[in-house]
């Protein structure tokens, strides 16, 4: 009754945002980034925040901490996505809610301070690299549920979270996906959505790597950590400005200059994820020997792609000029 009851309110506060976001023309026009070409309205991923919230309220008011850093990094999020905050704002702000998660997990010491900061920085890192890969109806839905999943199953067996922390999350990307997941969007995540997701999903999976000590099950967000770090190399060997608007991660090459319909590169996206962290789940081999392979073998396809595609990206840049 509590999930009905929930789901329920999910669907009613999408559609009051909607059109609380009508009335405030808060909207995504094109830019030299997008993969869209409509004016759509922003912001729908407050869902996710949304979702956060009700789960708290409904199950006992847990992992406060974790809500609270979530708050945070939510509001300012969708802040940004009405006006433009500095960079260095919203990094003050990432780094001060991931500091509230760590210290929900409880593994904030001096001793290890070290590795405190440099988790912090790869974990800012992750949120930022799924808000970069936010670009065309779905992806972001589509892949977070390919995340949630295995996520979902392992907890069966490991009880690492409490399971309605996950069915509500699930809940909330299902209630969005049904309104951007589709040819025509009627609304996209926005940075509050992506940044807050991503925040949600990385709690669920410091959590997992935390109770099983085991780093390997980072490759549950493999093929984004793929596209995105290795697009970060190939600008940087093209010595472009790494804080300008671009469309060269794989993704928008599929959906910009080989035409392929938004949706069925998200599914691939979603396939491919579902499909590498299955093989970690089932699979006979050492996990970490397992992360090499997949490693390597998700860099080659890149490298593969972009020497066969690429120069259609630079024929499009051309015509630009």
């Amino acid at each position: 009754m509590f999930f009905l009851i929930i789901f329920v309110l999910l669907v009613l506060l999408e559609l009051t945002y909607f059109r609380v976001a009508d009335r405030f023309n808060i909207i995504d026009k094109p830019n030299a980034r997008s993969s869209h070409t409509s004016v759509t309205l922003r912001g729908g991923g407050i869902i996710f925040l949304f979702g956060a919230w009700l789960f708290w309220a409904f199950f006992g008011l847990q992992y406060s901490w974790f809500i609270l850093g979530l708050s945070m990094i939510g509001l300012i999020s969708f802040v940004d996505d009405i006006r433009s905050l500095p960079d260095s704002v919203r990094l003050v702000v990432q780094f001060c809610a991931m500091f509230l998660m760590f210290h929900q997990f409880g593994i904030l010491n001096f001793q290890d301070w070290w590795m405190v900061m440099v988790a912090l920085i790869v974990c800012v890192g992750i949120i930022n690299a799924y808000n970069f890969m936010d670009g065309i109806n779905g992806i972001t839905g589509g892949y977070s549920i390919a995340v949630l999943l295995p996520l979902i199953y392992l907890n069966q067996c490991l009880g690492f979270i409490d399971m309605a922390y996950l069915y509500v999350t699930g809940l909330s990307l299902l209630v969005f996906c049904f309104f951007n997941f589709r040819k025509k969007a009627k609304c996209f995540a926005g940075d509050v959505g992506s940044i807050s997701i991503a925040f949600v999903l990385l709690f669920a999976l410091g959590k997992l790597i935390l109770k099983t000590e085991d780093f390997s099950y980072i490759i549950f967000m493999a093929v984004y950590g793929a596209d995105t770090i290795l697009t970060i190399c190939h600008r940087i060997k093209l010595r472009e400005n790494l804080g300008e608007a671009h469309r060269k991660h794989a993704y928008q090459l599929m959906a910009n200059e080989l035409k392929m319909p938004h949706v069925n590169v998200s599914l691939l996206y979603m396939f491919a994820q579902l499909l590498i962290s299955a093989g970690l789940i089932f699979l006979p081999l050492n996990h970490y020997l397992y992360l090499a392979i997949v490693v390597i073998v998700l860099g080659a396809a890149y490298l593969l792609f972009m020497k066969k595609n690429y120069h259609l990206h630079e024929s499009y840049l051309k015509s630009k000029a």
